[in-house]
Parts: C-alpha cells; sequence; structure tokens
C-alpha cells in the first residue's frame, strides 16, 4: 500500500551512519541523495531501498519527535531479524526488543526493536517460518 515513507533526524551525517549499518542486513543501501542544490532548500534527504528504488528516507530539520515513530521493515529471514539487531546495537541504537517470536501476532512473527539515535522505534521483521 505505501510507496515510500519518510522522516527528519536532527543529525543526517549521524543518522546516515546509522542506517548505513543498520539497513545493510535487511538488503537496503543507500540509492539516492537529494541535496539543498537539487531542492533550493536547506534540506538533504537520503533515500534508501533494495533494487535502486528509494522507500525508505531521513532528511535533516528534526528536532525528533517527543515519542519518535514505529517503522517497521520486512527482512527475509530470521537470520536477517538478528543481524539487524546486532548492527543496530553496534551503530549505537538502544535495545526495545530482542530477536524473538511474538505468537501473540502470529506464530511466525519473529522481529526485534531498536530505537534510533533520535528516539525512533525501528522493527526488523520476518513473517517466515524460518
Amino acid at each position: 500500500m505505501l510507496d515510500h515513507v519518510g522522516f527528519k533526524v536532527s543529525d543526517i551525517k549521524r543518522s546516515r551512519a546509522f542506517y548505513d549499518a543498520v539497513l545493510a542486513p535487511l538488503g537496503y543501501t543507500l540509492v539516492m541523495e537529494v541535496t539543498p542544490q537539487m531542492t533550493g532548500t536547506d534540506t538533504e534527504h537520503l533515500g534508501y531501498g533494495v533494487d535502486g528504488k528509494p522507500d525508505f528516507w531521513i532528511g535533516n530539520g528534526g528536532p525528533a519527535t517527543r515519542n519518535g515513530l514505529h517503522v517497521a521493515i520486512v527482512a527475509p529471514n530470521r537470520a536477517a531479524v538478528d543481524a539487524f539487531y546486532r548492527a543496530a546495537l553496534a551503530a549505537g541504537a538502544t535495545d526495545n526488543g530482542a530477536p524473538g517470536l511474538r505468537p501473540h501476532y502470529h506464530p511466525n512473527y519473529y522481529g526485534a526493536f531498536v530505537i534510533d539515535p533520535d528516539g525512533h522505534n525501528l522493527e526488523a521483521v520476518s513473517h517466515r517460518p524460518e
């Protein structure tokens, strides 16, 4: 249903390093940069995606929202969820729920949750049985 999602961050350089590390285990890479020169504003935007299509965007101009937001990213399998979680913690995220089954959602819901440097709740989730 959604084509892409984007949100503001308070420090684009810090967030770029964080998301480069955290999204890599899920197969996401930085595929597009929109510079202030391109938009005629003072904002910079970074688009991450798979196969050249940016569908996860961050942009400077935050501050972080008071309670952050929640974004869940599909992982191809449980091993990728685990790798996302390890990469996020190594990149400075705060634990918000270690990798594991969440059977209260459904029997194969395997997810991990972290808080990014701006207070956003990120999740990697696999719905596969392995």
